[in-house]
């Protein structure tokens, strides 16, 4: 009798196994739209499954080398090239590309890499992955440094940046302990003896093994657990970074509503996490507090906040007087970030009602949130508010003297504030003789003169520099701080009551209601500061000098009795977009490269996603349907060799393809076994002597080379008989 044959690992098992390695390559990528500006994470995600895909089946090198490439060159001419694919000017630009690239490279100027290169080499560190793991996973069963340094890597950058890795943690955890479990038990089954052929193919004995993690994941999850022990390491850092000197360096900035705002500059990456969604009939600006003095490096507030109890909802601050005319609406929130513990609200709120207290500072209009339920993870806030329309021929017409503590309080500026500002406020208003119009145009100065609105690349002053003034004259790039600021410490210096404003913009329309209340959902991304100026015979107005953005209140002219809507920019129009948004900022670690520049990378052409899904849809079923039929297909392309070239080495091959097949099935040749006793072993399984016949003249071919047509007929007609009967 022969010995039963050792058990290898067998397909499923080492699907598994490398399905888990893919997941675990997966949180390497999550973190790099937080980290970096990159903005089309879904395509190398995409990219990442298309080419684990690949590795699994295991497809000749020439076939799996051609199918990468063609998606790493559909993905770069989908981000970057706006010319046909293949065409001469397509062939041009990417030559152009490369040739600059590399020589950036062997220059050793690592920053001049562009963007179309760096994605390239992200792609191929992709693919490149995909092949290492199948070997380090698969074939070696060697995970355990990969497993560390995934763990490695989520700690570092859930401690030193905007990532938080509180989930990717637990998700590396259950993978890491399966995949080692799994491994260690290929590498013991690789030489054990198994009786039963239908474990080999069935997942049953990994049954332990998730019991076990899951087992472990739910201790973890639910056991108490300590505090942090050691210090956080992040603050030291960066005060050690800030006194090691100034200069223009630039640090990314955390999108969002942030409490501190003495230092204003940098970049920041885009967080599109829901804060809040709005049902509202028009958009709004959703106020959370003003602040008034200008440090020549950011805005403070001049008082501490001093807050008083609303009762019963009702809010008592207000932003214009009852002479402005003005709509009672009705609308509701539902906050989904508690943390800021404030109230979001549109102008014109006069009550609220919800499971929470308020508490309001008349001098910055911040409205302190006190839930009812302290771990409430959202809250519902139904309010009611006085929708303004401002009259332009009022403003035009204002004339009254300022409140002696309007002056006083709203037209500070810091002694050091350079001449050459005040000299551009004059230069821009002097053509204007009222106050509103004075206002505007400094409004509408910075849709002109070289302003570039940019989210990256964006200068933090020096020691010695202003805020405004390095904006106004030097860089001339920012978003909405640097907008917004500019604007009202021009109009100051003009003896013009201003004040900086932050909340968040109206966000993008994600339901419109049939009663003409629309649902708007609005993000981190939509963070957002503006300007408020004061006119007497009205109180606060709210202005928009950020490029890009329109003012969400609404204007009107009145003409011989009849009140006409104008356009929120009266004199010169913005075009309205929402895109990109602003920021309330949060300093965090310094900016890493991306692979994919966030300018540019987005797609250059329109695609129907429908079509894209049900094209991939149709591949990967007939690259399933190839898979599964593969040693079909194989058999008839061997069969036509019969028929057309009977010789040794054809029939070789046939041999070979027979032995591959019952290797599938589980039968494979024990290593002290010989190929008639393998023979013997396979024809009782059968119940047939084919498998002895061909056999016999396979080892008569061999060794003796002793083959004649008339047997090579014979053996083809038995080669086809055994196949199908294996085959089924």
């Amino acid at each position: 009798m022969s010995k039963s044959k050792p058990f290898q690992s067998p397909t499923v098992y080492a699907s598994i196994l490398y399905f888990l390695g893919l997941l675990l390559f997966l949180e390497w990528l999550y973190p790099i739209k937080d980290v970096t500006d990159t903005e089309s994470l879904t395509v190398f995600i995409i990219y990442s499954l298309f080419c684990f895909f690949i590795s699994i089946f295991q497809l000749k090198w020439w076939l799996s080398f051609l199918l990468k490439g063609l998606a790493m060159v559909f993905i770069l001419n989908g981000l970057y090239f706006d010319e046909p694919i293949l065409s001469s000017l397509w062939y041009e630009q990417l030559v152009m590309e490369f040739t600059f690239n590399f020589e950036a490279l062997f220059s050793q100027e690592w920053y001049a890499l562009t963007p179309v290169f760096r994605s390239f080499l992200f792609l191929l560190l992709i693919w490149l992955m995909s092949y290492l793991l199948y070997y380090w996973f698969v074939q070696m069963k060697r995970i355990f440094l990969f497993v560390l340094l995934t763990i490695i890597y989520v700690a570092v950058l859930d401690t030193f940046t905007l990532y938080d890795g509180t989930m990717s943690i637990v998700r590396t955890f259950i993978i890491s302990l399966l995949a080692l479990g799994i491994a260690n038990f290929m590498k013991e089954i690789d030489m054990e003896s198994f009786r039963f052929q239908w474990l080999k193919r069935s997942p049953i004995l990994l049954l332990p093994i998730i019991a076990v993690a899951i087992f472990s994941t739910i201790i973890g999850v639910a056991a108490p657990k300590l505090e942090p022990q050691w210090p956080d390491p992040v603050p030291f850092i960066q005060s050690a970074a800030e006194n090691a000197g100034g200069g223009n360096r630039s640090v990314i900035q955390k999108v969002g509503y942030g409490e501190d705002d003495s230092r204003l500059g940098g970049s920041f990456v885009q967080d599109y996490t829901n804060v809040f969604f709005a049902t509202v009939k028009d958009k709004q600006y959703w106020r959370i507090e003003s602040k008034d003095v200008y440090t020549g490096k950011g805005w403070e507030l001049s008082t501490q906040p001093s807050y008083e109890p609303q009762p019963n909802g009702n809010i008592t601050f207000e932003t214009f007087n009852r002479k402005v005319e003005s709509e009672r609406m009705k609308g509701t929130i539902i906050l989904n970030n508690m943390e800021i513990g404030k109230l979001i609200y549109p102008y014109g709120i006069n009550h609220v009602q919800s499971q929470a207290d308020y508490a309001l500072d008349l001098h910055s209009g911040a409205i302190q949130l006190t839930p009812h339920n302290e771990d409430a993870l959202s809250l519902q806030f139904d309010m009611t508010f006085d929708q303004p329309s401002f009259s332009i021929n009022v403003l035009q017409e204002s004339s009254e003297p300022y409140p002696t503590e309007i002056i006083n309080q709203f037209t500070q500026l810091p002694p050091e504030l350079p001449e050459r500002i005040v000299a551009l406020a004059e230069e821009i208003t002097a053509t204007h003789d009222n106050r509103y119009d004075k206002v505007k145009a400094v409004e509408n100065y910075f849709s002109s003169n070289d302003f570039v609105y940019q989210t990256t690349d964006v200068p933090v002053p020096s020691q010695d520099q202003d805020y405004v003034d390095q904006f106004l004259f030097d860089s001339k790039v920012g978003y909405c701080d640097n907008y917004s600021t500019s604007m009202v410490v021009l109009l100051r210096t003009l003896d013009i009551p201003a004040r900086w404003v932050k909340g968040f913009a109206s966000g993008e329309i994600v339901e419109r209601g049939a009663d003409g209340y629309n649902l708007y959902e609005i993000t981190n991304a939509n963070a957002h500061s503006w300007v408020e100026v004061y006119f007497p015979e009205v109180g606060w107005v709210p202005f928009e000098p950020t490029q890009g953005f329109a003012n969400a209140t609404d204007f009107h002219t009145d003409t011989e009795g009849n009140r006409e809507a104008v356009e929120n920019d009266a004199i010169t129009p913005k075009p309205e977009s929402e895109k990109p948004e602003e920021q309330m900022e949060e300093p965090v670690a310094p900016e890493k490269e991306n692979a994919a520049d966030s300018n540019t990378g987005t797609w250059l052409f329109t695609i129907n996603w429908w079509y894209v899904a049900i094209g991939l849809v149709v591949f990967v079923v007939v690259l399933f349907i190839i898979y599964k039929t593969r040693f079909r297909l194989q058999m008839h392309l061997i069969s036509l060799k019969f028929t057309n070239k009977q010789d040794a080495r054809t029939f070789q091959e046939a041999y070979h393809f027979l032995i591959k097949i019952l290797s599938g099935r589980g039968y494979e040749i024990e290593p002290d076994q010989t190929l008639r006793e393998f023979a013997k072993r396979v024809d009782a399984l059968y119940s047939t002597d084919e498998m002895g016949q061909i056999t016999s003249n396979y080892e008569r071919m061999l060794y003796k080379n002793e083959i004649n047509d008339v047997e090579f007929q014979k053996l083809t007609k038995l080669w086809k008989n055994l196949i199908k009967r294996i085959m089924g």
